[in-house]
């Protein structure tokens, strides 16, 4: 008899909509699978791919979720910047349509090594751009979001034209929800500036520059980066100095680097940050409880220096 998990698992991927007329959807992250659930609302449900605890870096279709890209009528996802692996599936045989969200006219985009915007759409797609630097996780930048449900709304729109005052409404509530808590914590934030940040890696920068908060730097340069020991020193150095006002480990890492980095320092530890979603319950609310918890983390620490 099949397990319990396996059983729900099952069940997460039929993801059956409240109307024969409403797409089936899948969406690759917790966060996307959030966005596309706040557009949708009480229409339908999409699947999602990367459950509690997976590694969208480190991961790989079961047999049953490459059924369900495959027979989607619309795939959202960040893009083959964050999962690669999903831009593999769709090439494999996906008829229906996609919605990478990190090629969506206006997203705005930095890369890991300097943190320059790269709005995207500016570029001649005709020429060569190398976006593999780019820093795909542009949803923690509040404004990106308030775009992406806009243009979910309208696919789903396109895919379900008697739904369309649905989607489009639900969209604008959430831009709502969105603007109210971006304003919450800019208020929060706002006296902060100038403190240093230490980060497990090099994830925050959306975060960090929407709020004008300072970096002192990231362990680890990028998601599959390995920090390199003469990194570290620095980091430590500058810890040692009172250049580090917090460091943050991460929720699914070992947090043990981030607290020797700190130990006997004046920096403070903060609480685990999960930027991606990956210890919080997939639905409509995930993504501002992401939000919400990396500025409520960041808030917490800088105020008890």
């Amino acid at each position: 008899m099949p397990s319990m998990l396996r059983l729900a698992a099952a069940a997460a991927l039929a993801a059956i909509p409240a109307s024969a007329d409403v797409p089936q959807v899948v969406a690759d992250t917790p966060v996307v699978h959030s966005l596309v659930a706040m557009v949708m609302g009480d229409l339908g449900g999409p699947a999602l791919l990367l459950g509690q605890g997976a590694d969208a870096h480190d991961f790989q279709l079961r047999p049953s979720q490459l059924r369900a890209v495959k027979s989607a009528r619309l795939v959202v996802w960040i893009g083959p910047e964050m999962t690669p692996w999903l831009d593999h599936a769709l090439a494999s045989g996906h008829a229906g349509q996609d919605l990478a969200l990190l090629g969506l006219p206006g997203t705005f985009l930095i890369d890991y090594d300097d943190g320059t915007a790269d709005p995207a759409g500016s570029h001649d797609h005709g020429e060569a751009h190398d976006h593999g630097d780019t820093d795909p996780h542009a949803w923690l930048d509040p404004a990106n979001a308030a775009l992406w449900v806009g243009a979910i709304a309208g696919k789903l729109a396109a895919l379900d034209p008697g739904n369309e005052g649905t989607y489009r409404a639900n969209a604008a509530a959430a831009r709502d929800r969105i603007a109210a808590l971006d304003a919450a914590l800019t208020a929060r934030l706002a006296p902060t500036p100038g403190k240093g940040l230490v980060f497990g890696h090099a994830a925050y920068g959306y975060f960090t520059g929407h709020y004008g908060l300072a970096v002192a730097g990231s362990l680890a340069e990028g998601d599959a980066a390995d920090p390199g020991a003469a990194h570290v020193a620095e980091l430590r150095a500058r810890a040692e100095a009172g250049e580090v006002a917090c460091a943050f480990p991460e929720a699914g890492h070992d947090p043990r680097a981030i607290e020797s980095l700190v130990a006997g320092t004046p920096a403070r530890l903060g609480a685990p940050l999960d930027p991606e979603g990956r210890a919080a319950e997939p639905g409509p609310g995930l993504y501002l409880a992401v939000l919400d918890g990396i500025g409520t983390a960041i808030a917490d620490c800088l105020a008890g220096d």
